[in-house]
């Protein structure tokens, strides 16, 4: 998985709503196939998510009628804090990496950190704008998903060093 010459993406967001909502997000294939992986032109086909340690889970977005599935295995699930997966996306590679997600409670809401690990150095910078439209689209489907008259969502980026 891992080779020196491989990068790390890290990306930073700030939400309004409650580590928890942002938290389960990620794992309700509901929520889930809204955003993640999701693209505007895409349709999201297929979303199997089996939310424990080494579970694993597959979304499949149809664009411009082709397959696009992005695949992995968890490796760890700490609600509200902490989700480590193994992440493929067959069709451009077959190297398998690590993305972690960190979240922080705050004040108001929360911080979440994405960690990409093991990112093709070609794919870096494509990879470091899918994770922000992939986050961004987080915010968006919080903000729809029921309860959020009292919990609004909002990502609001902040520059994080990169490896």
């Amino acid at each position: 998985m891992e080779n020196e010459s491989n990068a790390t993406v890290r990306i930073t967001r700030r939400y309004t709503a409650s580590p928890e909502r942002v938290f389960d997000a990620w794992l309700d294939p509901a929520a889930a196939g809204k955003w993640l992986f999701a693209t505007p032109t895409g349709r999201m086909v297929r979303v199997e998510i089996d939310a424990r340690p080494g579970g694993r889970f597959i979304f499949v977005d149809r664009r411009n009628g082709e397959d696009m599935e992005h695949t992995g295995e968890y490796i760890a699930i700490e609600r509200p804090h902490r989700l480590v997966f193994t992440f493929v996306v067959p069709k451009y590679s077959s190297v398998t990496t690590r993305v972690t997600i960190d979240i922080s409670p705050l004040a108001e809401g929360c911080e979440l950190t994405l960690t990409h690990e093991g990112v093709l150095p070609d794919y870096k910078e494509r990879t470091k704008d899918g994770w922000a439209g992939i986050l961004d689209g987080l915010a968006g489907t919080l903000a729809s998903l029921p309860g959020s008259e009292s919990t609004s969502a909002s990502a609001a980026p902040r520059e994080s060093p990169q490896s």
